[in-house]
């Protein structure tokens, strides 16, 4: 099953034909002891691993990546995926939220600092980019309404397969 999850190759063309994609990573949470501090995110004070999430513009689920340790931040795992790289090339505009800050390329992020430091324009395009951003949350509520990745309690190493299983159901049910 996890074998015909689209590739980020494959997502980067169905997006092509939207006006832009969002993205953001999410946390899956995991049954692990202490000792495994690479599993834990300190911004969750959990285990878990990183998965990060491409949605087209309706907040639809088009590709989530494979699991990498919880203590990896968003923009190294986006950099590790290629999917910065993938969205440059093939020209697709990328909104994400402030842990992108840098990615370069095609990813656009909101003006950086305090509210009331900000100009009245940067704060207008804050508020539309936050609004944007609210329907890459619906696809991450997508991914994880399926109860199996709630709390795994599985092998790290299976966590990949299972998330692609997961995706390739999901974009089954939604398509039929």
């Amino acid at each position: 099953m996890a074998a015909l999850a689209p590739s980020l190759a494959e997502a980067a063309r169905t997006a092509s034909a939207r006006a832009f994609v969002l993205l953001d990573g999410t946390l899956l949470p995991i049954d692990r002891i202490a000792t495994n501090r690479p599993f834990y995110s300190g911004k969750h004070k959990k285990h878990g691993m990183n998965v990060q999430v491409l949605a087209d513009p309706y907040g639809r689920l088009l590709w989530a990546s494979p699991a990498l340790p919880g203590a990896v931040h968003d923009l190294r795992a986006a950099r590790e995926h290629g999917i910065v790289d993938t969205l440059t090339e093939a020209g697709i505009a990328c909104w994400a939220d402030k842990g992108y800050r840098g990615a370069g390329g095609t990813v656009r992020t909101p003006y950086w600092g305090r509210w009331d430091t900000l100009s009245a324009g940067q704060q207008a395009v804050n508020r539309s980019h936050a609004k944007s951003l609210a329907l890459v949350e619906q696809a991450v509520a997508t991914l994880k309404s399926w109860r199996l990745l709630r709390k795994l309690r599985c092998s790290t190493t299976r966590i990949t397969a299972l998330v692609q299983a997961v995706l390739t159901l999901h974009l089954a049910s939604s398509t039929a």
